[in-house]
């Protein structure tokens, strides 16, 4: 049973419910429904599930930080995995499943290596963490107006060919990047600095390097977008989108639907390979049952399903997944997935947006949080977005805003509260007057 999140649940066992917490459209629901029932097998012990989503990291981790809500599990990015870590805000997995065999060990290697660069003050990521979905940023183009030599390269997303016809996702980390990299590119073909490095880079003069470059692209952009942009290609309003490939993937399936032919690319250049997981808050009341839902998620027909409904990769790469994407006809050309698959997926003929060739991989690599240094790089972001206004200033004008909004919800509660007594004077003046 999946129960909306209520404040009934205080007054019964905390063991008998699952608490959790992800993002929107981010799960199969029958998968959800059909946990409560595979837990009972396993243990003997009824579940009942409160599901909740969210759409924004930062405010999934201020409920878990500062107001201790007890999520039982949650899905958060890879840097705010690493924050968690950081701010000892996760329980360790536990993996201790009696009869029930343990599904975690389905998870990539390569993954399980990407989570694990988040490890902190000597804790292990993978004990904490497991990957669920993944996938890299690149650019997504309409190939009537693009030519690929032009996805190819992060200077397109700069050329003046495409004012006002750039889609740009709202995320100061992926921007980041991107700029940096377009920046050094000179410097990354001649092997002086590494992708890792400069995606990685939180100086003052790589913050100032990329709050000119960002401003520099604003002639071209048509839109921040955090959704829409995806929709908005398959309309073909966009030529290009700088994105991720699970949206890349929706988008030109539905585009091809309505006679709008997309392509993806992961830029030369390089670019970022990002992943959620799920992790046990530490004040979380349900620890066990959450372990045996992480673990349930990773069995092998579940990640399919996962896939099929929300459209991005697992991160599981089982003989299951990997013969079940496999598709020669769809994809003739062979892509080298050993790095996720095994020597089985050596030659193999899957997706290549979904799971890219590992020549792609190799120049990806993972934004880690900026730590300390996310108040630099906030306000960079807010005078690129708010058009040379300083950080202070735009939350300054917010708290304006959000002060009349309350001052005018204030005035509308009191003239409420007026007519309700007005109104409740009349009802009992009546009543007098007729008795």
């Amino acid at each position: 049973m999946i129960l909306p999140l209520s404040s009934c649940y205080n007054k019964e066992n905390r063991e008998e419910i699952l608490k959790v917490y992800n993002w929107g459209d981010y799960i199969d629901e029958d998968i959800l429904a059909e946990f409560p029932k595979w837990y009972e097998e396993q243990t003997g012990k009824k579940i009942r599930v409160i599901y909740q989503t969210f759409d924004i990291n930062e405010v999934m981790l201020t409920k878990i930080e500062r107001g201790h809500e007890d999520y039982d599990v949650v899905c958060p990015s890879e840097y705010i995995i690493e924050r968690m870590l950081r701010k000892d805000l996760l329980l360790p997995i536990d993996t201790a499943f009696g009869k029930t065999s343990n599904y975690l060990k389905n998870v990539s290697p390569y993954i399980v290596k990407q989570i694990d660069a988040t490890s902190n003050h000597g804790r292990i990521a993978h004990n904490y963490a497991v990957p669920y979905m993944w996938g890299t940023c690149g650019i997504l183009y309409n190939k009537v107006h693009v030519p690929i030599k032009d996805a190819q390269t992060w200077g397109t997303l700069w050329s003046p060919r495409y004012r006002g016809k750039l889609l740009m996702k709202d995320s100061y980390r992926d921007s980041y990047g991107t700029a940096l990299i377009w920046e050094h590119r000179k410097e990354l073909a001649a092997g002086k600095v590494t992708v890792p490095e400069l995606m990685n880079d939180y100086s003052p003069k790589a913050v100032a390097i990329v709050e000119k470059q960002l401003k520099a692209l604003k002639p071209n952009i048509e839109g921040w977008e955090a959704d829409f942009g995806k929709e908005t290609m398959t309309k073909g309003k966009a030529y290009l989108n700088m994105t991720w490939s699970g949206d890349a993937v929706w988008a030109i399936e539905e585009a091809g639907k309505v006679g709008v032919d997309l392509g993806y690319e992961v830029p030369k250049e390089g670019s970022n390979v990002w992943f959620d997981g799920w992790v046990i808050p530490k004040y979380s009341r349900n620890p066990k049952a959450a372990s045996y839902f992480i673990n349930y998620l990773c069995r092998e027909d579940v990640a399919l399903a996962n896939m099929e409904t929300t459209g991005y990769v697992s991160s599981i790469a089982g003989k299951k997944v990997f013969e079940a994407m496999s598709d020669k006809e769809a994809y003739p050309e062979t892509v080298n997935l050993a790095y996720f698959f095994g020597e089985e997926g050596r030659k193999a003929h899957l997706n290549p947006i979904m799971y890219p060739d590992s020549t792609v991989v190799a120049r990806c690599a993972m934004i880690h949080d900026a730590g300390d240094h996310t108040p630099e790089v906030l306000d960079m972001w807010s005078k690129v977005k708010g058009d040379n206004l300083g950080g202070g200033i735009v939350i300054f004008l917010l708290a304006v805003v959000l002060g009349l909004t309350v001052f005018v919800s204030i005035k509308k509660i009191e003239h409420y509260k007026h007519r309700r007594l007005s109104r409740k004077h009349r009802r009992h003046h009546i009543i007098k007057v007729k008795g």
